[in-house]
């Protein structure tokens, strides 16, 4: 049974970016271990499923626990950069949809099969600027552990997540606004939307 593709979690970044607050509509009512916990019991279920989802039963089956669990609208935004003040409506939400189509396909290709692994949440505390930290870690037969911290923030009543670091310092979200600014200011909003659908639609057609 193919087995999820851990090494492609361990990504290039630097620092953590935390997200702006942004006004979205209300999503799971949870503590910040809560709303990872949760997305992690679906993101083992649908491995558990994988081969009988396949690729685009797993896409759609993540859709909608990660569209509660991460405030995509904000990790866009801050992934954008200065650029983000300069789109217009429209464009900021297409950013936003492809942004999202890219994030669930990334989870849907990565997490492709089930081994045995579990996931563990080790602690929470606080972080910067009114943040919390979940301190978790996906739990490997035979293998060492990889560690997981979900930067959430709170909006209205909910928390959300609005950053991973891998590894104990790789921020995604610090990678993603690295490669987005350099499709920015090469080609601005338009450019960054196209090339996103098109990687969404490189993984589904996988």
């Amino acid at each position: 049974m193919p087995k999820p593709n851990f090494r492609k979690l361990i990504l290039r970044g630097g620092a953590v970016f935390l997200a702006l607050v942004l006004a979205v509509p209300s999503a799971f009512a949870g503590s910040p271990s809560e709303v990872v916990e949760t997305f992690h019991q679906t993101l083992l279920d649908v491995m558990k499923r994988a081969a009988e989802l396949k690729l685009r039963g797993r896409y759609e089956q993540l859709t909608p626990p990660i569209e509660t669990t991460f405030n995509l609208s904000v990790m866009i935004q801050v992934a954008s950069g200065t650029k983000w003040r300069g789109a217009s409506d429209e464009e900021k939400a297409k950013l936003i949809d492809a942004f999202r189509r890219v994030s669930v396909g990334t989870y849907a290709a990565r997490f492709d099969g089930f081994s045995g692994e579990k996931f563990e949440t080790v602690g929470e505390q606080d972080g910067p600027s009114g943040s919390r930290l979940v301190l978790t870690r996906i739990m490997r037969p035979n293998k060492d552990a990889v560690p997981l911290t979900y930067v959430t923030r709170k909006f209205g009543d909910d928390w959300r997540v609005v950053d991973v670091i891998v590894s104990g310092g790789i921020s995604e979200l610090a990678v993603r606004r690295s490669e987005y600014n350099t499709i920015l200011n090469d080609g601005g909003p338009k450019e960054l939307i196209a090339r996103l659908n098109q990687k969404a639609d490189q993984m589904l057609a996988n």
